[in-house]
């Protein structure tokens, strides 16, 4: 079986209805592929009618074809029948058989049978009257039909990525006196440590905020990065966490002597140590969060590599977005946030917590820079994933 790059693009009703996480997480636990990148494209025309011509020469049963045609030209173009905004969230796959596997056994074929073993099956909808004509039709997810059209597709994608692709702040409308505020949320390595729908979950819950995605990137956070973005725990490392250095020592020492060692050599001991301390659990998050020690990395060029560890970023926009997606995620440990949060379903501990979230808008502007999610500045990474599958990079 040939190793192929293949993509699924999230359509502007799955978005409009949420059902965005859902998708996600059935993609990512049934798909035996590398998940390796993501973006979310605003279709232009060019876009649509490349698309079209696409699946125009596809070999696709009829009723489908005609079905699939109308329904991008109905529903992707920015001037649709809907009157929505006609943001995709496009996702790109790796491994063996890909087009097949995620077009068959994954997304599922356009039938008319109501099932829910597939994308399809659970999220789209194809009703088919008995004079043949099709009464409702809704795809959820759009893929290759077949090797050829995946190429043809890919292409689109990569051609228009700088044009079509990106970030999109100022593309939905909000009623008067609305001021959209825009955070980043970042899901951390743990939700992709194994093929699981965690991820997806984890979305799934955030849309609960009625806020909209407006960017999205897979990332691989590098170590400079990792340091950037978490310089700011520094700081109240040295000022939190002496009283742990202080406990350590404690334990380790009462037991050890024969006298007694004072409070106050013990709160000289802890200043002495708290810098250790405080840089030691600095770089455990890093660590974390890129895969590398940075104790290991000897040279600029490592520590700008990207890292090991898969993370995905996504911009929400609305209505008092920052505080809506905080009270989403819950409290900073576990065990102390409210039940139904991200936290508290699926954190583990003070750093596998889940997902972070920006606490203001000076921090996500801060933090969005520092990933390469502030604003679209020439291509993307799936555009670059794209050139080198298709011998362009």
């Amino acid at each position: 079986m040939a190793v192929e790059l293949t993509y699924a693009l999230i359509t502007p009703y799955s978005l409009l209805k949420s059902r965005t996480g859902g998708i996600i997480g059935r993609l990512l636990s049934l798909a035996n592929l590398e998940f390796v990148g993501a973006q979310i494209y605003v279709p232009s025309d060019a876009f649509v009618d490349r698309y079209r011509a696409a699946i125009e020469a596809a070999d696709i049963e009829p009723v489908a074809k005609a079905a699939l045609l109308q329904y991008v030209d109905d529903f992707l173009r920015r001037d649709n029948v809907l009157g929505i905004t006609n943001r995709c969230v496009v996702l790109l796959f790796h491994g063996h058989d890909a087009v097949e596997h995620l077009r068959r056994d994954v997304v599922g074929s356009i039938t008319r049978e109501p099932r829910g073993d597939t994308v399809r099956g659970t999220f789209g909808d194809f009703v088919v009257l008995a004079d043949g004509s099709v009464r409702y039709f809704e795809p959820a997810v759009l893929v290759a039909a077949d090797r050829k059209s995946n190429l043809e597709q890919l292409t689109i994608l990569r051609d228009l990525d700088e044009t079509d692709g990106g970030i999109f702040e100022d593309l939905v409308p909000y009623p008067p006196g609305v001021v959209p505020e825009t955070t980043l949320v970042i899901l951390k390595p743990e939700n992709f440590e194994r093929r699981s729908s965690r991820a997806g979950n984890i979305i799934d819950m955030f849309s609960k905020t009625g806020l909209y995605m407006v960017g999205m990137k897979l990332l691989r956070m590098s170590v400079a990065q990792a340091e950037e973005f978490y310089r700011p725990l520094r700081s109240i490392f040295l000022k939190t966490l002496k009283p742990n250095v202080v406990r350590a020592l404690k334990e380790a020492l009462d037991p050890a002597f024969e006298f007694r060692i004072d409070e106050a050599a013990y709160d000289a001991m802890g200043e002495l140590l708290k810098g250790c301390n405080a840089e030691c659990e600095f770089n455990h998050i890093v660590e974390y969060m890129t895969g590398v020690d940075p104790r290991e990395v000897r040279d600029e060029a490592g520590r700008k590599a990207p890292g090991r560890e898969k993370c995905l970023a996504v911009l929400y926009q609305g209505d008092r977005a920052i505080e809506k997606i905080r009270e989403r995620l819950g409290a900073t440990q576990p065990s102390e946030a409210v039940p139904g949060s991200v936290r508290s379903d699926f954190g583990r501990d003070l750093m596998r917590n889940a997902a972070h979230a920006s606490d203001s808008l000076q921090s996500a502007e801060y933090e969005r820079k520092i990933i390469g999610l502030w604003r679209k500045e020439g291509p993307s990474e799936v555009k670059g994933i794209i050139d080198r599958y298709l011998g362009r990079g």
